[in-house]
């Protein structure tokens, strides 16, 4: 019988076109894919703020969008449960809380109220429009523009699976924090690929500030402790020594952010001044949807000119509400009421802050009460370039 003889190369080539046809073939079956750089599914955003800043009312500019899953001061159960413990302490638990929390594992949540049963169990739950619609409450459509009470009303007794349930409904994970002193502490969720962090930075000026905190004293106390780290005794904040303590952190925040910044921070943070977002809504707030890749809606438009065009000032018992208010008259409100000489102490304290967030001093009490004269600066969005950090 003859025997057909094959040199090397000639098997090769035909081995070489055997394996080719297979895998031709294994891939017109769908079984074979291209590894794909897959990247987060969601936009996390992180708004930064201190209490009595204008943060609620940022919260309720994200929570209302619709596709935003939106809570508000999480942290507030670490601080509840640990509060004999400082802020610095406690600053690594809130940040796994913020991690697990954008990763929409609400499993967290079980080492702070072991309890939770519903929604309801929740801080402030009521004003995330997310936990106030379908799916985690069938009573309001999921584009619904959500009130506070008609929500309590109606959702609090769903299932606290339900919020985590809802989260992984949403394109955005939005939380609002107050209990972060140190941009730094945040390195981590900044580098976590599994994450899409950008982070707002709010400001106010803190007259202001301090004006709107003496509508709150009681409900601040505790909070206060915890940064003054009293193990856990309440502190009325008379010498301004909290105060002090949030004008140094919003001061070293934007440094760190706009100082020879890592590179990791590019396009990733942005200072919003609560002044010029009272003043200019639509600006600001579409910088800030775009910054956070969301589209301003015609119903979103019409409900924000509603929140910063209505009558009348704040009162006391609207200090952890959002209501509709003349919100320009709001911002400007500390230079009637508050003496000359507490503006004086507040301007010794956070002198730092004032100058470097863009707020004028004044010298004089007739200066403070002239409403003609701007204290609010103008403010570059960005006093740094990325160039230099392009390459790295």
């Amino acid at each position: 019988m003859a025997r057909l003889r094959l040199s090397s190369p000639t098997v090769a080539a035909l081995l070489v076109l055997q394996a080719g046809f297979l895998l031709f073939l294994y891939a017109q079956h769908g079984g074979f894919r291209a590894p794909a750089a897959e990247g987060p599914a969601q936009t996390h955003v992180l708004v930064l703020s201190s209490w009595r800043s204008g943060s609620s009312f940022v919260g309720q500019l994200f929570s209302q969008h619709p596709d935003v899953f939106y809570l508000m001061e999480p942290a507030w159960h670490v601080w509840v449960t640990m509060y004999q413990n400082s802020a610095k302490v406690l600053h690594m638990a809130v940040r796994d809380l913020v991690r697990s929390i954008f990763k929409c594992d609400m499993s967290v949540f079980d080492a702070y109220m072991p309890w939770r049963r519903n929604l309801s169990d929740l801080f402030q739950w009521a004003v995330s429009r997310a936990l106030c619609t379908d799916p985690a409450c069938e009573y309001f459509p999921r584009t619904e523009i959500t009130s506070e009470s008609a929500c309590k009303t109606l959702c609090g007794k769903y299932p606290f699976s339900k919020a985590e349930e809802a989260c992984r409904t949403y394109s955005h994970v939005v939380l609002k924090e107050v209990r972060f002193f140190d941009l730094r502490v945040l390195y981590p969720l900044l580098t976590d690929s599994s994450l899409n962090l950008k982070i707002i930075h709010l400001v106010r000026d803190p007259r202001a500030v301090v004006k709107s905190r003496e509508q709150s004293v009681k409900a601040l106390a505790r909070d206060n402790g915890i940064v003054l780290s009293t193990n856990g005794s309440k502190v009325d904040d008379t010498q301004y020594k909290v105060l002090q303590e949030i004008c140094r952190s919003h001061v070293q925040m934007y440094e760190t952010a706009t100082l020879k910044p890592p590179s990791f921070l590019k396009d990733r943070y942005l200072l919003i001044r609560f002044e010029d977002l009272v003043k200019d809504p639509l600006p600001e707030i579409t910088a800030m949807y775009k910054f956070a890749n969301l589209q301003l809606t015609p119903k979103l438009e019409s409900w924000i000119y509603n929140i910063t065009h209505g009558q009348g000032p704040s009162k006391i018992k609207e200090a952890f509400q959002i209501t509709s208010r003349d919100a320009v008259n709001v911002s400007q409100a500390w230079r009637n009421v508050l003496s000359f000489p507490k503006v004086q102490r507040v301007q010794e304290v956070c002198k730092g802050a004032l100058n470097i967030l863009g707020y004028q001093l004044v010298d004089s009490e007739r200066e403070q009460k002239d409403l003609s004269v701007d204290l609010v600066l103008p403010h570059r969005r960005s006093q740094f370039s990325w160039a230099s950090f392009s390459q790295n």
